[in-house]
Formats: structure tokens, sequence, C-alpha cells
């Protein structure tokens, strides 16, 4: 299906889920990722089935939101969700992949770790998760789709906690800070050490520093 059935500007709440409901579809889940961008650490996508009723105050694009409230709803959406799936992409199937396939398979294996089947899928993005289930891609769906918001917030808290616990085993990168992406610090850190087993080796700004790992 293509997005230009529906209306671009539509403000983040229930619209797109409400449409699906519409047209007989029951168990309707949003899908983001977290992740892409970075020279390190995976890329992780969650999926969230949003019950009909449910309130989450302040839910949107994780990326417009405080680390804290990230927090608070990341709780939040776990008690309150249907259900919640989590897919994980180490580096080293980014490396194998690409980014894009590694981001639609992380995908793919989130809606799948659904405990409740998912039989409608509302997708960030442009690209279409290789699956058989009906699904609908959202440019920006994070802030116009409040199951998308949620996925997002789910699996930019995921990913930012493993981040952290990397950081412990590999300090001198600073991971807890940047959370893999190519910050100035970051892209020193790896011109000092060389890139560690976290980093993606097909990325610009780490595969000119390999013969130093």
């Amino acid at each position: 299906m293509t997005l230009d059935l529906f209306p671009v500007d539509a403000p983040t709440d229930l619209y797109f889920e409400q449409q699906a409901r519409s047209r007989g579809y029951r168990v309707i889940a949003g899908i983001d990722e977290a992740g892409r961008g970075p020279l390190a650490g995976p890329v992780v996508a969650a999926a969230v089935v949003l019950p009909e009723r449910f309130d989450l105050p302040g839910l949107t694009d994780s990326k417009k939101l405080t680390a804290r409230k990230r927090a608070e709803l990341f709780l939040q959406i776990r008690s309150q969700a249907a259900a919640v799936g989590v897919g994980i992409m180490p580096a080293e199937e980014v490396d194998r992949r690409n980014i894009l396939q590694a981001t639609l398979a992380a995908m793919r294996l989130a809606v799948e770790r659904l405990r409740c089947p998912a039989d409608y899928l509302l997708v960030d993005g442009i690209s279409r998760i290789p699956t058989t289930i009906p699904q609908l891609t959202l440019k920006k769906g994070d802030s116009r789709s409040l199951s998308v918001a949620a996925a997002s917030v789910i699996a930019k808290v995921v990913r930012d906690r493993m981040m952290c616990a990397y950081d412990r085993r590999y300090p001198q990168y600073g991971f807890a800070g940047h959370k893999g992406y190519g910050s100035a610090a970051h892209r020193r850190a790896i011109a000092e050490h060389g890139p560690c087993p976290l980093h993606r080796r097909t990325f610009g700004g780490v595969r000119e520093h390999l013969e130093r790992s």
C-alpha cells in the first residue's frame, strides 16, 4: 500500500491504526528502529501493539524526548501495550547484510517476537519489511502514529542501555556518552585505539583504521 492514500499531515495519534481497524484489521503493530547511523553497536528494532484504550501522555518520536521522559514512557509502554517485540542485529550483521537489510531484518524479528501475531504493520520509513503481513510505510511515522512512536521509544531505550553496558567493556571509546554515533570524541578514540569488535567495519570513520584493530 502506498503512503499517498493517507494525508501526509496526519498528527501523532491513532489515525492510521483506526483506518486499519476500519478495514477489518485487529492487531496493528507500529515498527521503528534505533541505530542506523552509528559507527558502532547494533541496530535495534521494536514492534508495539497498543490497546484501543491506553494512557501515554507525552508520547511522540523518541528523538524529541529527553532521556528521562523516554525512560518513563518505556515503563508505561511495557505495562500498557498489548504486545512488545524487540529485534537486534549486531555490528557484524550490519557489515554482512548492509545497514538497510540489517534494519529490515531486525524489524522482521521484532514482529516475529510479538506474543500476539500482528495482522497489520505500520512501518517507519519508506522500506517494506520482508513479510507477508499487510503493511503501510510512513515517512516520519514516529511523529505521526502513536504505535510507531511507542516502538521508537522502546528501540531507543533498549539500544541506549546496551551501549551503556558496552561502555563498561570498552571504556576507551565513551559509548555511554555518544551511543556509538560519530562524534568528534568517538572518531578520535577510533583513531587512537583502533576499532573494537562493536565497530561497523564497512562504515567510513572505521574502515580506514582497520589495520590497527
